[in-house]
């Protein structure tokens, strides 16, 4: 008897030692079904998470009874992945993404920064910093100097519409890659001067810059009176035939180099522009591109991101953050850069389906302080649509119309969008280079 207990006793000890040996190691998938069931929410795996046949070590420990997040946290961090609230009790499991974040750390991440400046001057040597990092950063300076030099224009004949022009351009930007984009002009009419605003309009990731509500917005806004220019992302549309795969760092530094190419052509070679009024607008990874146009030239007065600005999300495409430009000043974030415009006119149009859904709680704000060491609180405006998602829908051009009606004086009489030609992809192609 004594002899058995003895046994029992090296046999339980034996287990135990076997089962700290493994890390009391469980599939992860079980893990994950017992967090579910344990606070009532459904897990969802994103196509590039594979649990089959994966072991999380000291597994049960992970899990915190008081805190589901923390849990999720002490799981996802061992294999690289994170976690997202969805909608309802749903939450989403997905690779590691460098761009994206949680919402308190955006709200974390716009304390610290404010806590950098509280009057004018020191924001003005922070934005100084930021300016030049993010120059170095991108690499923007070098790509610039090693693009080709007085390439001529190749212009399409000019298309007559309902109070505007269409007008197809193309540049040689490096030895045989080229920005392909359109001009909309606005037709003379009585009463109006001849000289007009420029928009300069990023794309977003979107189909194509030939859709319809592209075509909706840049017309209409010409009928009111602005030039606006778009043109093709890197590896989208006519550029495709070009270049190599979109997802890469290049397509950041090539897209904001665009941006500034054909911000020179026009100022150059258009007598119809008034320098006084020059803006960009676009929407998505185009409000990434708006925001890092400003900050790159000084020449832009205005500036119009719609769907983009958040303290949480950097742009989840490399062609907006593949050259780490949010690591300037220590560190920064959308907000902080879309700022950088102060005390010129700023529009941020968010919605209550995507990551600008904390436009009016947390960006707003920290960029209305800054504004107001300027005294020109009034100079930014936040149009937030609750209920929408990420789109540049009707709503979310009616915004843009209205900002650029009152800060370069344009006609809202002119805002009819059915008024507006929808022209085939085609037609707005650039041929014969």
């Amino acid at each position: 008897m004594k002899h058995l207990s003895y046994f029992l006793l090296f046999f339980s000890l034996n287990a135990a030692a076997q089962t700290y040996e493994t890390q009391y190691a469980r599939p992860v998938h079980d893990v994950m079904q017992q967090v579910s069931q344990q606070f009532g929410v459904r897990m969802k795996f994103d196509a590039n998470v594979d649990t089959a046949g994966v072991m999380l070590t000291y597994a049960d420990f992970r899990i915190r009874p008081y805190s589901l997040e923390l849990t999720l946290d002490n799981i996802c961090k061992h294999f690289d992945w994170n976690w997202w609230k969805q909608n309802g009790n749903t939450y989403k499991i997905k690779r590691y993404e460098y761009p994206r974040r949680h919402e308190n750390e955006g709200r974390q991440m716009l304390q610290w920064l404010s806590a950098k400046y509280s009057n004018r001057a020191q924001w003005e040597q922070r934005r100084a910093i930021l300016i030049k990092e993010v120059r170095e950063r991108l690499e923007i300076d070098a790509f610039l100097d090693s693009c080709v030099k007085d390439a001529p224009a190749i212009l399409s004949k000019v298309k007559r519409h309902d109070g505007y022009t269409t007008q197809n351009i193309c540049l040689e930007l490096t030895p045989g890659q080229h920005v392909f984009g359109t001009i909309y002009t606005p037709l003379p009419r009585r009463g109006r001067g001849r000289l007009h605003p420029l928009i300069i309009c990023p794309d977003g990731h979107w189909p194509s810059r030939y859709r319809d509500d592209e075509q909706q917005r840049l017309g209409t806004l010409a009928r009111m009176g602005a030039i606006c220019v778009d043109f093709d992302l890197y590896g989208y549309s006519q550029s495709a035939a070009e270049v190599g795969d979109h997802h890469s760092a290049r397509a950041h530094i090539f897209q904001a180099a665009c941006g500034l190419k054909l911000l020179d052509w026009m100022l150059t070679n258009r007598r119809d522009i008034d320098t006084t009024r020059v803006a960009a607008n676009g929407g998505s990874g185009g409000g990434t591109h708006t925001v890092l146009l400003t900050l790159l030239d000084d020449r832009i007065k205005a500036s119009a991101p719609v769907v983009h600005v958040a303290s949480h999300f950097d742009g989840g495409c490399p062609c907006e953050s593949g050259m780490p430009v949010q690591l300037a000043g220590g560190g920064t974030c959308e907000a902080e850069l879309a700022a950088i415009i102060a005390p010129k006119p700023l529009l941020l149009v968010s919605d209550g389906g995507d990551w600008t859904s904390t436009t009016p709680e947390l960006e707003f704000p920290f960029i209305k302080r800054i504004f107001a060491f300027y005294g020109a609180e009034g100079q930014v405006r936040n149009i937030h649509l609750p209920d929408e998602r990420h789109d540049f829908g009707p709503n979310k051009r009616q915004a843009v119309y209205d900002f650029f009606a009152d800060i370069f004086g344009l006609d809202r009489t002119m805002i009819d969008e059915s008024r507006v030609t929808i022209q085939p992809a085609e037609a707005l192609q650039t041929t014969g280079f």
